[in-house]
């Protein structure tokens, strides 16, 4: 979550790099791999992708196909299904008595230093979610109506995000929201239209301006969940500027963040970046000095924010799959080879002393289903060790969302290609 910086694991190999390729330039990102399997969707060309009228709702992450086999097999009681939406229903979040807790200026700086809002902002945005897909499942309107009365209780109230961490912050609770809002707009009938110009223009004039852009300085899982809200947001708004934004952020990012050997000796560095030299994207790569299929940008840093990579890229794809625009066709191979190569460390393969100096941090959390359902239900790609990651995880219960902005994918995900 925080901004690159080289630790002292990293420095010897950083000076000794320094010394062998100071004038090593880093080559920005080549065309696309070729795609895992085929799809029947449209390859957006370069160039505006999507008019204003050409949207299709509900479709932030979740299809009304995906949502209507949700509610079918919640109804039917078979697993994994039944385990999570019981997970969903009986937990905080999924509580008719829930209570958020807004703030007009939400206030996140970086490391342990205590903020405003951040962790109560994130949690409402995941309950007003967990409420949506609750109504649809059910029918029950007393959770509608909690979901847009927690949607309302934000928009009357917050104005802004501050400090170091304001981006990451507005990026995970904006793809929520959007989310959320996204089901409620167009299955629920009892949201006020003012309420919901009121949250539109709330996500336009408070997430928006932070999440539309790029921050090529920090760790890549950023940009990627930034990409991630403005995509969602952009759904929600019909605004075909920032689908279109959230798309290039995308292509450029990706390819940057999760390495494949067709890039030739090193990685992409990130678009815009002032790295510029091999020691560089090492330091940046948190010491790495060898390259394999699948190695993402944080691997050495830790699973944990390699899966909020993994989670935030599906995201990406799969809202811009149900708007008819494949991107899974062009990193398919990308993700495919880093669920693999993650998968086999955290299932306990031996750590070769060439990879992050022998010690990685396997904690992955809930963050694969939506691009397993891709590959192995939509192209029928098997991905074996994330298959068995991913169940082992469904198995664990009550661990359905990590708080921030991954939530009940097994339920509105697992082979479910809608």
């Amino acid at each position: 979550m925080q901004r690159f910086r080289a630790g002292p694991r990293t420095s010897l190999t950083v000076v000794l790099l320094a010394l062998l390729t100071s004038l090593t330039p880093v080559t920005a990102p080549a065309a696309p791999a070729a795609p895992v399997g085929t799809a029947a969707r449209h390859v957006a060309p370069a160039g505006h992708l999507m008019s204003a009228g050409g949207f299709t709702h509900p479709g932030v992450l979740v299809s009304r196909a995906q949502l209507e086999t949700v509610r079918a097999r919640a109804g039917e009681g078979a697993e994994p299904w039944r385990s999570a939406f019981r997970s969903m229903r009986d937990g905080r979040y999924g509580s008719l008595s829930y209570a958020a807790a807004p703030t007009s200026v939400v206030r996140c700086p970086p490391g342990s230093r205590p903020g405003r809002g951040c962790v109560e902002e994130r949690q409402d945005a995941i309950a007003a979610y967990t409420q949506a897909l609750l109504w649809y499942v059910t029918g029950d309107r007393a959770h509608a109506d909690k979901s847009v009365q927690i949607m309302d209780s934000w928009s009357a109230v917050v104005r802004e995000h501050t400090e170091g961490n304001a981006r990451l912050q507005a990026a995970w609770a904006g793809a929520s929201w959007a989310r959320a809002a996204e089901i409620m707009r167009h299955t629920y009938d009892d949201w006020p239209a003012s309420r919901v110009q009121r949250f539109a223009t709330m996500l336009r004039t408070v997430y928006l301006p932070q999440v539309m852009g790029s921050a090529p300085e920090y760790n890549g899982n950023w940009d990627l969940a930034m990409a991630d809200a403005t995509m969602g947001i952009a759904v929600f708004l019909e605004d075909p500027g920032a689908f279109d934004a959230a798309v290039s952020l995308f292509r450029a990012r990706v390819p940057a963040y999760f390495y494949l050997s067709t890039d030739g000796p090193l990685p992409h560095r990130p678009p815009g970046s002032r790295i510029t030299t091999a020691a560089g994207l090492s330091a940046y790569w948190f010491g790495q000095t060898r390259f394999v299929d699948g190695l993402a940008q944080e691997t050495c840093r830790n699973f944990t924010h390699v899966g909020y990579s993994l989670a935030a890229t599906a995201h990406i794809a799969e809202t811009a799959w149900h708007q008819g625009v494949d991107l899974y066709g062009e990193t398919g191979e990308r993700l495919r080879a880093a669920l693999a190569f993650h998968a086999r460390y955290q299932l306990g393969d031996p750590v070769p002393s060439w990879l992050c100096g022998g010690r990685l941090s396997t904690r992955m959390g809930p963050d694969t289903e939506v691009v397993l359902n891709h590959l192995v239900n939509r192209l029928g790609v098997a991905v074996p060790d994330a298959q068995e990651v991913a169940g082992r995880e469904r198995r664990k219960g009550g661990e359905g969302t990590d708080d921030l902005f991954v939530a009940w994918e097994a339920l509105t995900h697992a082979d479910n290609p809608g």
